[in-house]
């Protein structure tokens, strides 16, 4: 698990604990103990682990604040996997509150029981009213529980597109029967971004790897869909269901993610005006965000350069969202005059810019400035896997295959096999 987000609030694992012992009412800020049961994910101690039971045990669900402690609380001890918590964790399958019993539901998933009564008692929450049905689907399949088949089958046309595709995965799972798996990869293209990114979980779920050029052509963000590429490549090549050389075309396409490569759900009913669309780059919907890169490109290509440094230097430095649009956008408009801006951005560690490296390292390739060769080569060093194969696909852009002796022998099978393979490949 990816944790480098978890390592924001500068505290001390002692100074957490006893943060979470003081009693709430006497705290400056309710929040510093919501803070404090979010920080102990960085200490997977016993002294930590205690803490966050401490924390659900002397919280009131009565009461809001302690409300929020409690779902945070359940969540760390998930993200810790602290089967020992358990029977605490267990017992806020109780609650009234619904996002205490989602977090508790999720977090029985993440530490991974396979106890037939913690699973039973999951699975009775499908016949409860009113619950988040989806993360109760998705930990029953992922534990195997066959006996909830029946009551997840009734949610098979659920009106909520994320539950209904999170059923009918489990149903195709448990039945065998993946007749039905096409009305999941129908939701690809749902309006709904959240169905689609629900879907590409349930596909991925259901290890159908026939589903892999379309997830491919999905339009949400590529972090959805490079970890749902990976993922099935982890599963199938080693079983031998797929090969490398058979994903390799539509992986490489999503770590391009040039919007015309997408299936976009959006449209405009008249062609907008240069301002909104350069204001669409910051949408949550990535679908929203890549009508508006085809449009830059297509409609205006001699605009666009400017406008984008504009709003970078205005909001997009901070907007790890549309800070990815637009420095895809620099390489694909091919403006040389934002090497120095890439070229800065390639090396920015900051977490929350992971995503934008990799475009950084593309948009180089497509500027075809050789400077750019060492700065990407660099980067061949990280243990990011995304930007490293980017790196090697913006190498192969600048004519430069030096890289691949670098991590001919790399740990990660993935970036050996790119590495030993000729240069990258058109779908």
């Amino acid at each position: 698990m990816d944790k480098r987000f978890f390592k924001m609030f500068g505290l001390t694992e002692e100074q957490a604990i006893a943060i979470i012992d003081t009693p709430l009412e006497q705290l400056e800020d309710a929040s510093d103990k919501y803070i404090a049961v979010s920080h102990l994910i960085n200490y997977p101690t016993e002294q930590s682990i205690a803490a966050l039971v401490r924390a659900i045990e002397t919280s009131n669900p009565d009461e809001l604040d302690h409300r929020i402690v409690r779902r945070k609380a359940v969540e760390s001890l998930g993200r810790l996997q602290a089967e020992s918590a358990l029977p605490v964790i267990r017992q806020c399958l109780k609650d009234d509150d619904i996002y205490t019993v989602e977090n508790t539901v999720w977090a029985i998933g993440e530490i991974g029981t396979k106890d037939p009564d913690i699973l039973e008692e999951v699975a009775q929450l499908l016949d409860k009213p009113g619950q988040i049905y989806r993360v109760i689907i998705h930990t029953l399949a992922n534990a195997d529980y066959q006996p909830s088949l029946e009551r997840v089958n009734k949610f098979t046309e659920a009106e909520d597109e994320p539950t209904r595709s999170a059923a009918i995965a489990t149903v195709c799972r448990f039945s065998g029967d993946y007749s039905q798996i096409t009305e999941v990869m129908a939701l690809l293209q749902s309006s709904s971004v959240n169905a689609r990114r629900g879907c590409i979980q349930d596909l991925i779920d259901a290890c159908y790897y026939k589903a892999i050029p379309e997830i491919a052509r999905c339009p949400v963000s590529l972090v959805f869909r490079l970890r749902g590429l990976r993922m099935l490549l982890d599963a199938g090549v080693p079983s031998g269901e797929i090969t490398f050389t058979e994903i390799q075309p539509y992986l490489e396409k999503v770590l391009y993610d040039h919007p015309n490569d997408l299936d976009l759900v959006h449209e405009y009913d008249a062609t907008p005006v240069l301002d909104f669309v350069i204001n669409e780059l910051y949408e949550t919907d990535f679908g929203r965000c890549y009508l508006a890169t085809k449009t830059l490109l297509d409609i205006y290509p001699q605009e666009a350069p400017q406008a984008l440094l504009t709003t970078y230097g205005d909001k997009a430095y901070n907007d790890y969202g549309a800070h990815y649009h637009v420095m895809k956008l620099f390489g694909w408009l091919k403006y040389a005059p934002a090497y120095d801006l890439l070229i800065e951005n390639l090396h920015n560690r900051e977490p929350q810019f992971q995503k934008s490296r990799a475009a950084c390292a593309i948009a180089l390739g497509e500027l075809g400035d050789s400077r750019a060769i060492p700065e990407i080569k660099i980067c061949l060093n990280t243990p990011i896997w995304d930007l490293k194969y980017a790196c090697f696909l913006a190498l192969d852009r600048l004519g430069d295959s030096s890289g691949r002796e670098i991590c001919i022998h790399d740990g990660d099978w993935l970036i050996k096999a790119k590495a030993t393979t000729n240069a990258n490949i058109a779908v």
